[in-house]
């Protein structure tokens, strides 16, 4: 067990332990049904305060090794489907926080050198934990894996929640290079592919393609927009939000007209879980969500004017219906 190679399942326990959750288990059921196979490498990206980090620490808790979440998921909605337990604690999981990791990094003025930072750190658990294969200090997380997986035949589970930090931060080209090569090293080329049984990457903004879509390619990208086999997965559906109204006896249409903010699909309306949890537990409506970033971060995401975004904003606050 470690704390970035098969870590332990005390992040998804206090998540669930919290007073107001949402069993969102089903999404692995969604995850295991691609698992090794062409469609593998996953991209979801979601506003802040969405669920996606909660998402990650539940995918780390039911594939690592690093735990025993038998009983946790059995327990959960996850735990009532057939064969629920077919990738049940049965992978090497690597997981990285990449946005904790800068901004840590950041605070000691040593971010110029964060991905040298990650590969040791990581390369240091696998030298702990695998100690029969000849790791060398100088291997990068990708050629660990190569080797594990040449002399084991045990596959991976990559997680990264915020991949994409490092393109919405101005960052030295130097550390965005690094960055690159990094990702280059996990997710390209043929020979590490069968050695990853998922890849679920998690970002704020689509795949910027002009700056890293040749390193993600071979992923399949679910955004807002294009939600796909993940729509009522991540953030919380009517359903849901009903059954919690009812719960704290807060008003349905009311909850609905404040915070019913997406619809993904014909079927499915999307709330923002933060907004919803905020409102039950202090029993009022008010625009919570809003307090959660600065309008100078909004402002840098208009800005990057990503699929005409800044002319959409503008036609907006002009009173003009945007499609």
């Amino acid at each position: 067990m470690g704390l970035y190679l098969n870590p332990n399942a005390d992040a998804f326990m206090e998540d669930k332990g919290t007073r107001i959750y949402v069993d969102k288990s089903l999404l692995i059921q969604e995850l295991n049904s691609i698992v090794s196979t062409k469609e593998d490498f996953v991209c979801l990206s979601r506003p802040r305060r969405f669920g996606k980090s909660m998402a990650g620490n539940m995918i780390s808790a039911y594939y690592s090794k690093g735990c025993d979440t038998r009983e946790v998921f059995s327990q959960m909605k996850l735990g009532q489907e057939p064969c629920f337990d077919k990738h049940l604690n049965k992978f090497n999981v690597i997981k990285l926080d990449l946005n904790e990791l800068y901004q840590n990094a950041k605070k000691k003025n040593e971010h110029a050198t964060l991905i040298a930072q990650i590969e040791e750190r990581v390369v240091e658990e696998f030298k702990e934990q695998f100690a029969n294969i000849d790791l060398e200090k100088d291997n990068s997380i990708d050629e660990c894996i190569l080797k594990v997986y040449k002399e084991l035949g045990e596959k991976f589970v990559v997680i990264i929640d915020e991949y994409d930090v490092l393109i919405r931060e101005q960052v030295p080209q130097s550390l965005f290079d690094s960055y690159l090569s990094f990702l280059n090293g996990l997710f390209k080329g043929t020979t590490i592919r069968p050695a990853i049984a998922l890849a679920y990457i998690t970002g704020i903004i689509p795949i910027v393609r002009d700056k890293v879509q040749s390193k993600l390619n071979e992923f399949t990208e679910y955004t807002m927009l294009n939600s796909g086999r993940l729509s009522g997965h991540v953030g919380f559906t009517r359903e849901e939000v009903e059954a919690l109204c009812e719960q704290y006896g807060m008003d349905k249409e009311e909850c609905a007209r404040w915070y019913d903010g997406y619809r993904l699909t014909d079927t499915i309306d999307i709330y923002n879980p933060l907004a919803v949890v905020s409102a039950m537990r202090n029993q009022e409506f008010e625009s919570y969500w809003s307090a959660t970033g600065s309008f100078e971060g909004l402002k840098d995401y208009i800005m990057m004017d990503f699929k005409g975004i800044k002319q959409d904003v503008i036609d907006m606050i002009s009173g003009k219906s945007v499609p």
